[in-house]
């Protein structure tokens, strides 16, 4: 067992080097709590003896991010979306999201804003000897209520996000346990002026360690430590490094 979690602790500082690229002259650091809730079902219930019903799939979460040492709202999440299940493992997915966003990801002038996205994206998983292995690809299309961009830029940032995320069973210690690596890099595919001047090129990077507990099989619980490293280039802000305490729900119905 002890091997085993040796093993584990290399991964998740693999994981923490991923999230932190080549540190910029300046960081700016923060220490963050972030909670969501993320749900999904397939539409069987519209007529359960129709098995093409449940091909098509729903998705809902909401998640809330408190920042400055989480003493303030930083930023919240509404994101629905349906899809449709390809094979059992494959799943294409369209939605959109609502992101009220304050300090210290908005300006720390003070200018709070609202972002809206479309969003399309693939989700792959699959179970092996070594655990569960996901993978999501996404692009995004960001809208801001801010001003109208510079000259030069575009008013829609494109986004394109890839994560990777492992879970690996504690059975020695509790079957319903896992351990669980995740990373998520963000590539900006346009240049936007506002706000904050999103650059084409490396946006962000989110490595996640963390623990898994299936209560059933509707419920997972997730808890953990994440680093986000936010760069931003041809910015008179620095680049942001937060470290976040992280605790998730996932419903499957």
């Amino acid at each position: 067992m002890f091997k085993k979690i040796n093993k584990l602790v290399l991964l998740a500082a693999a994981g923490l080097m991923l999230s932190n690229p080549v540190a910029a002259e300046k960081v700016e650091t923060d220490h963050e709590v972030w909670g969501a809730l993320f749900m999904q079902g397939n539409f069987g219930f519209i007529d359960n003896k129709n098995p093409e019903l449940k091909k098509f799939r729903w998705w809902m979460e909401g998640q809330g991010r408190f920042g400055n040492d989480a003493s303030q709202f930083s930023q919240s999440l509404v994101r629905p979306g349906v899809g449709y299940a390809i094979t059992d493992k494959l799943i294409a997915w369209i939605g959109y999201a609502w992101a009220p966003t304050a300090e210290p990801l908005a300006l720390k002038a003070g200018h709070p804003y609202n972002e809206h996205r479309l969003w399309e994206q693939i989700t792959w998983a699959d179970n092996f000897s070594f655990g569960r292995l996901a993978l999501r690809s996404r692009f995004e299309q960001r809208f801001f209520d801010h001003h109208a961009p510079m000259p030069g830029s575009n008013d829609v940032a494109h986004r394109f996000r890839q994560m990777v995320k492992w879970n690996i069973p504690l059975n020695q210690i509790n079957p319903n346990l896992s351990f669980v690596v995740q990373d998520e890099l963000f590539i900006a595919m346009t240049t936007v002026s506002n706000p904050g001047f999103i650059t084409n090129g490396f946006d962000q990077n989110r490595g996640f360690v963390g623990l898994a507990y299936k209560f059933n099989q509707m419920a997972t619980a997730e808890v953990g430590y994440m680093n986000q490293y936010i760069n931003r280039p041809h910015s008179a802000r620095p680049d942001q490094m937060m470290h976040n305490a992280v605790v998730n729900l996932f419903l499957n119905f």
